[in-house]
């Protein structure tokens, strides 16, 4: 199966996961800090949990989030791509069984000129291209 065939099969989904966090590129972001908000979806065949009604056969939501909750209220990052990459890259690490997982960070209270829901990044990335063998 290519990649972008991954994106269309089974996967466990975390929305609105909220953090307050002292990430940013300007000063008073990392004194202050800020809202952030992520979302993940993480890839991988549920056809045996299914089945078995077992959690062993899937993947825990709470470890997922716990991985999320770590990098975000962690070390200080300056930009929201590092964040996701991290939260990306540690998922892939310690869940083998996933196949692939998309990360969404967002920061609601920007300092620009406008209204906005939020603004951030979305990244996928692919045990078959991005961990390393």
């Amino acid at each position: 199966m290519d990649d972008e065939g991954i994106l269309k099969g089974d996967k466990l989904i975390l929305r609105g996961l909220k953090f307050h966090g002292f990430h940013g590129v300007e000063a008073e972001e990392r004194k202050l800090g800020q809202k952030f908000l992520v979302d993940v979806d993480a890839w991988l065949d549920l056809r045996a949990a299914g089945k078995s009604d077992q959690l062993t056969d899937s993947v825990s939501y709470a470890e997922i989030y716990d991985i999320v909750k770590e990098a975000m209220e962690g070390s200080p990052h300056q930009l929201v791509e590092s964040l996701a990459q991290l939260i990306a890259c540690t998922t892939l690490a310690k869940f083998p069984q996933i196949s692939a997982v998309r990360v969404k960070v967002g920061k609601p209270h920007v300092a620009v000129y406008g209204t906005v829901d939020y603004l951030g990044v979305e990244i996928v990335r692919y045990r078959s291209i991005d961990v390393e063998k």
